[in-house]
C-alpha cells in the first residue's frame, strides 16, 4: 500500500511508525510521545474517527475553530481525551514543518487564541529545547483568557500561563513532557542569549526594591525612635506623679503620728494631773 494512502485504522501509524518515518526534530519518536493509555484513548474516541480522518494541516485549522473551547488531557470520570488533545495527537502524525507552525503560532494566533495554545503545545513536544525557549518566549506576553479542562473540572487560565506551564513544569494535557536542560545552562552553552524581561532589568528591580525597602525601615525606625521618646516622657510623667503621690502620702503619715504623739502625751498629763488632785483630797 502506498504511503500517501490514508487509513481509517490509525493503529498501523502506531506500529510503523518508528521504523518507516523520521524522528521529531528532538529525537523522539512521535507515534511514542504521548503515553499508550492516552494514545488508545485518543485512538477509540468519537472525535477522533469523525473529525481527524483525512485531515491536513489546513483542515486542522478549521478543527480548532468549530470544536476546540479549552485546553486540557482528559476529563471527567471516564477520562475522555477532549478535542484539544486528538487535534495534537494528530499534528503528530502530520509532522508540520516549521513555516506551518510559524502560521499557526503569529498568524492564526493573534485570530484564534486556542490556535496558538495547540502550536505551542506540539512545539514544546517535538522541538529541541533552544527552540522550544525561542519559540515560545514571546507568548508570554499574550494575556487572553483560556479554559482547561480536566477530571476536577473547567477552570480558568491565560494564554501566557499555559505557555509558562509548558516551559516549567514537567506534565500537561496529560502528558508527560520530555525533560529540557534549565535555561540557564543553554545561556552558558551560548545557545540561548540572556532573556531580558519585559519588566526591565531584574537586577536593577531587586536593587530599587532594597532601596525601597531601607528607606522605610529608617523611616520605621524613626517613627520608633519618636514613639519611644513620647513613652519615655510619659513614663517619666508618670514617675513625677506616683513621687508626688508618695511624697504627700508620707507627709500626711507623718502629720497624723505627729498629731497622735500629742494627743497621747496631752492624755498622760490630764491623767497626771488627775492622779494629784487626789492625792492631796486623800491627805485632807
Amino acid at each position: 500500500m502506498s504511503k500517501d494512502t490514508h487509513r481509517a485504522d490509525e493503529r498501523r501509524f502506531l506500529d510503523e511508525r518508528g521504523s518507516s518515518a523520521s524522528l521529531a526534530p528532538n529525537g523522539l519518536n512521535p507515534a511514542t510521545i504521548m503515553e499508550k493509555a492516552v494514545r488508545e484513548r485518543i485512538v477509540d474516541s468519537y472525535f477522533w474517527k469523525e473529525q481527524c480522518f483525512g485531515v491536513n494541516e489546513a483542515d486542522v485549522v478549521d478543527r480548532v475553530v468549530d470544536h476546540v473551547a479549552f485546553v486540557g488531557g482528559t476529563y471527567g470520570d471516564a477520562q475522555k481525551p477532549t478535542p484539544f488533545l486528538c487535534l495534537a495527537f494528530k499534528l503528530l502524525q502530520l509532522a508540520p514543518d516549521d513555516a506551518v507552525l510559524h502560521e499557526y503560532l503569529r498568524f492564526g494566533g493573534d485570530r484564534f487564541k486556542y490556535l496558538r495554545a495547540l502550536a505551542c503545545f506540539y512545539v514544546r513536544l517535538t522541538r529541541k529545547a533552544e527552540a522550544v525557549h525561542r519559540v515560545l518566549e514571546p507568548f508570554l506576553e499574550d494575556r487572553r483568557k483560556l479554559r482547561r479542562k480536566g477530571r476536577a473540572g473547567t477552570s480558568l487560565t491565560f494564554v501566557d500561563q499555559f505557555v509558562d506551564d509548558l516551559l516549567t513544569k514537567d506534565r500537561v494535557c496529560a502528558t508527560s513532557l520530555w525533560q529540557m536542560p534549565k535555561r540557564e545552562i543553554l545561556e552558558d552553552l551560548e545557545l540561548l542569549e540572556p532573556r531580558t524581561s519585559p519588566l526591565g532589568d531584574i537586577e536593577d528591580l531587586l536593587e530599587e526594591d532594597d532601596e525601597d525597602v531601607a528607606m522605610n525601615g529608617d523611616g520605621a525606625n524613626g517613627g520608633a525612635a519618636a514613639d519611644s521618646d513620647e513613652e519615655g516622657l510619659i513614663k517619666e510623667e508618670e514617675r513625677s506623679d506616683s513621687g508626688r503621690g508618695r511624697s504627700r502620702s508620707s507627709s500626711g503619715e507623718s502629720r497624723r503620728d505627729r498629731s497622735y504623739s500629742r494627743d497621747r502625751s496631752r492624755s498622760r498629763e490630764y491623767m497626771d494631773v488627775d492622779r494629784s488632785e487626789r492625792s492631796s483630797g486623800d491627805e485632807r
